[in-house]
């Protein structure tokens, strides 16, 4: 049996940053899902005898990958109270992704979620199917515990992840679309991933999630993600673009001061980062379209502006902002329908 799904990653408009318990995050975020950056994964499986253990071959883009098989051996082993079938098969996994691993373009999103989703495709194949809703929950609760970002990515245009009193449906444990809950404006937004550095990050995510437990300003941090969640929505809700804009600079910038103050601290902004910025808020005053950016945990930096000012902003960035990213290079996206089932 063999099963394939590509699913996106994306890109969170509200920052998760710091987590507790199995995977759990001290506020809530929400994510534009993407299009074309994206992870395809195929999952097969042949019965073996059932001796408790996880047996996996894995390769990434068509190369053996020990340390990338050794984590997903362990995250499997990890979820068999979700899927207890797992020890009684051996497991083949081939993944490749439409983007650079590790630059900060959340490929631990896209992986984990493709992933999760075969995972729940076996599932529904040797124990029957369960109903679309059901199926991208379970999906979300088990990408979640691979990457909390992964429980994000398996919902079309918006997903919202983590406990909040601004929707009672949202969850911890798994994420919940938000598309069809904001305005049009929002559903053919564009995300133009400006490639600085395609190098690996010199901290991983799950690192810089950890030192978040001694920084002095996370509690801070959590009450002002909630308060930027409840504005941001309002915004989403109404297509109010500049104060859109406002929150999500703001949540890119303060996501990298954390990083900053950490201890220990480290930056992942390369001098490219601020110089495109720069470059970016000067057009924007002086031309008035409606034009932002966000980050990740990396140095890429996401421009994001409406359909409708598509022609002018891929001007402004041929024109002045490709110079400054690796080989010229950047990655067109936009907001996404998201994951689908390869056939």
């Amino acid at each position: 049996m063999k099963v394939t799904w590509r699913s996106p990653s994306n890109i969170a408009l509200i920052k998760y940053w710091g987590k507790y318990g199995r995977q759990l995050p001290r506020n809530a975020s929400i994510s534009f899902t993407l299009q074309n950056a994206y992870t395809e994964t195929s999952l097969d499986w042949n019965d073996k005898e059932d001796d408790g253990k996880i047996e996996l071959e894995f390769e990434f883009e068509g190369r053996e990958m020990p340390n990338f098989c050794q984590k997903i051996k362990t995250y499997l082993a990890g979820i068999t109270d979700r899927l207890p079938f797992l020890t009684a098969y051996k497991l083949n996994i081939s993944s490749w992704n439409s983007f650079p691993h590790s630059a900060g373009i959340a490929s631990s999103a896209s992986s984990m979620s493709a992933l999760a989703l075969c995972l729940c495709s076996m599932d529904e194949s040797l124990n029957g199917k369960i109903s679309e809703e059901s199926f991208y929950h379970k999906a979300s609760d088990i990408a979640r515990l691979g990457s909390g970002s992964a429980s994000r990515s398996v919902f079309s245009q918006m997903a919202l992840w983590g406990e909040t009193k601004l929707d009672l449906n949202a969850s911890n444990e798994f994420a919940i679309p938000y598309g069809d809950k904001v305005h049009e404006v929002f559903h053919g937004f564009h995300d133009d991933i400006l490639m600085v550095s395609k190098s690996e990050k010199s901290v991983s995510s799950t690192a810089g999630h950890a030192l978040m437990d001694s920084n002095p300003f996370s509690e801070l941090r959590y009450k002002q993600a909630h308060n930027n969640l409840q504005r941001l929505l309002l915004a989403l809700k109404s297509g109010d673009l500049k104060t859109f804009g406002q929150i999500v600079e703001q949540e890119a910038l303060q996501l990298h001061a954390l990083m900053m103050t950490s201890t220990p601290s480290y930056v992942l902004m390369e001098g490219n980062t601020i110089e495109l910025i720069k470059r970016l808020q000067a057009w924007r005053q002086m031309s008035g379209v409606p034009m932002f950016f966000t980050l990740d945990a990396g140095p890429n930096l996401h421009l994001l502006y409406p359909h409708s000012v598509k022609n002018e902003a891929k001007k402004f960035i041929e024109r002045e902002l490709v110079a400054f990213c690796e080989r010229g290079e950047y990655l067109e996206d936009m907001v996404g329908l998201g994951p689908i089932k390869v056939t």
